[in-house]
């Protein structure tokens, strides 16, 4: 959370972070960093005292995509080459552990995780919104999981649109997006389906925005710069930090 708006504020306020302060001990630190850092801090700890209050779902979000922003800032795909087997394994491994895993465990270990089993303790790795129109209440909920495994391509397809110079409509980053939209839909639709069953959302996701790459790439006779991308040439266009 405190990177993710010494970022945000930087960007609109570039001045405000250069000022340094010097700390007994821990030397000299932004003051950006030294005023936000303790009120992250506390957000943090006030979810976490009332992690089971109505409204705890706002923190956990909050927290939840602060966290996602900076892995998808710090972690980057290569190529496509390297996105197929990564994709393809988690892939597999939400299939597996959705609708394989209850016929070895006799329930979805998944499910029973993210949802906390009978202790109702439940590790806060997936966002979480009130169905505020159904009388059964609930939540609607999606993993990090899936959000980050497919917007690591996005994000590489984002930086690919950049290097060649491309426009937002014959890229390959607003395609995806919307398919990642498509895929999300999907997985609801199934959702509704199979009467609120968990679904493996990777299963919709990863064929709407891998499976969409490449036979973009295909069609545009590109799919094999973008399956061995980065390997021989920068991948950053020059001046792009």
């Amino acid at each position: 959370m405190h990177e993710c708006l010494v970022a945000l504020i930087s960007r609109f306020f570039g001045d405000c972070g250069q000022k340094i302060l010097n700390f007994p001990f821990l030397g000299e630190i932004p003051l950006l960093s030294a005023v936000i850092l303790p009120l992250c801090m506390v957000f943090s700890i006030f979810w976490a005292a009332n992690q089971h209050a109505s409204y705890a779902w706002i923190g956990q979000d909050i927290l939840g995509i602060s966290l996602m922003t900076t892995v998808l800032q710090m972690a980057r795909l290569p190529n496509i080459k390297i996105a197929s087997v990564f994709l393809s394994c988690a892939f597999v491994y939400d299939i597996f552990w959705v609708f394989i895993s209850p016929l070895i465990f006799h329930e979805s270990v998944m499910i029973v995780v993210a949802r906390g089993d009978s202790s109702g303790e439940s590790i806060p790795m997936l966002l979480k919104i009130p169905r505020f129109f159904d009388p059964w209440g609930g939540y609607d909920m999606i993993g990090f999981g899936d959000i980050l495994f497919p917007g690591l391509l996005i994000s590489f397809a984002f930086r690919y649109d950049r290097y060649k110079k491309k426009g937002i409509l014959n890229g390959y980053f607003l395609w995806l997006v919307i398919g990642y939209g498509i895929g999300l839909f999907i997985t609801y639709v199934a959702l509704y389906l199979m009467d609120g069953h968990g679904q493996p959302a990777l299963l919709y996701l990863v064929p709407c925005t891998l499976g969409l790459i490449i036979v973009l790439g295909w069609l545009k006779k590109e799919l094999e710069d973008l399956w061995d991308f980065g390997a021989s040439r920068p991948e950053h266009s020059p001046g792009e930090a």
